[in-house]
């Protein structure tokens, strides 16, 4: 059976809910992937209005479509973050900003992701997509230089967060899957490393695919596939373009805005970038991922009522099943 194609409700946020449900039932979406904003699914509202649930699920049902996973990565940024600041305030709810006493907003952070993983549970669902933040990022230039001992700070900082966290998913029976992303705690192939040893290798805690980081990181997002098979717990489709090596774009893109054709990276719509993703699903299937395939469109030079069709259509050609039998089993005497 084809796996479940969704849409990731974080960009059109600005719509409501409903709206975004007939449009992506209209292009020929499966389900979607809810983003705890905007009015599609409110966390505290789930668990203290007996009919929220309900009533969420008769909006799907009127479109025919399912959700499989819902994302809370705005306040799980700010469970690590340091420092706490405007940008923080731009994105949170304003009962996690509060008076944005900084521990004050990572504490009310850390609870309200439990709480998501309470609301997930009263929806049926079983994963939990997010950001966890870090202490550390603002680090990673090494410059003022930064000891082994302020980075090892850094992951006893996100053990210490999220293990509790961690703890609430174990006890509903629901998972997290850490987007690997820059500003994580994880954010390329070490640091995944890293952050899985600070836990425990907790199964709690696992992975949200999304090839669009890697690319313009020099990173194989093929082989991170197949390195971290065992924790793929959910999958985004969004893309990447690489312009560096005219000696004026660099990696970094000089704080210039989305889709300024002088920074050296942007994101843009799956199948418009870098991402190899025909061997992309060709590894998914070789790890036997069965889960939702979830397009998260992002392209700050695309129109998203053309680029979100586009590309479901992309995906639909691609992500094939794997076949039941090899090719060359036909070419057996016992066949």
């Amino acid at each position: 059976m084809a796996r479940p194609i969704t849409l990731f409700t974080g960009q059109w946020a600005d719509l409501p809910f409903d709206e975004v449900c007939r449009l992506a039932a209209e292009w020929g979406y499966d389900g979607l992937e809810i983003a705890c904003w905007g009015d599609h699914f409110e966390v505290d509202r789930a668990l203290a209005e007996p009919d929220y649930i309900d009533r969420k699920r008769e909006q799907l049902e009127k479109h025919n479509l399912k959700v499989f996973a819902i994302s809370n990565h705005l306040v799980g940024q700010a469970v690590c973050d340091h420092p706490i600041d405007e940008r923080h305030q731009d994105i949170l709810p304003p009962s996690i900003w509060g008076d944005g006493e900084a521990e004050g907003v990572r504490t009310r952070a850390a609870e309200r992701m439990k709480d998501t993983a309470r609301a997930a549970a009263k929806l049926g669902v079983k994963t939990v997509v997010g950001f966890t933040g870090s202490s550390i990022w603002h680090t990673v230039a090494m410059f003022p230089p930064a000891s082994q001992a302020m980075i090892d700070r850094g992951y006893q900082d996100f053990a210490d967060r999220w293990n509790p966290i961690l703890d609430v998913f174990d006890e509903v029976g629901v998972r997290f899957a850490h987007e690997v992303h820059p500003s994580e705690i994880a954010y390329d192939y070490w640091t995944t490393r890293r952050a899985l040893d600070a836990i425990g290798h907790r199964p709690a805690f696992g992975l949200n695919w999304d090839p669009s980081h890697f690319v313009w990181q020099d990173l194989d997002p093929v082989n991170f596939i197949l390195e971290f098979k065992d924790l793929i717990y959910h999958v985004d489709c969004k893309d990447a373009k690489v312009r560096t090596g005219d000696g004026r774009r660099g990696r970094l893109s000089s704080h210039l805005p989305w889709a300024d054709l002088r920074r050296g990276w942007d994101f843009v719509s799956t199948g418009h970038g870098d991402v190899p993703w025909e061997d992309c699903f060709r590894a998914l299937n070789a790890i036997g991922y069965d889960g939702p395939i979830s397009i998260e469109w992002e392209d700050a030079g695309m129109d998203r009522l053309v680029g979100a069709p586009e590309a479901l259509q992309f995906v639909r050609r691609l992500a094939f099943d794997a076949p039941g039998a090899a090719f060359d089993a036909a070419f057996s005497s016992s066949s």
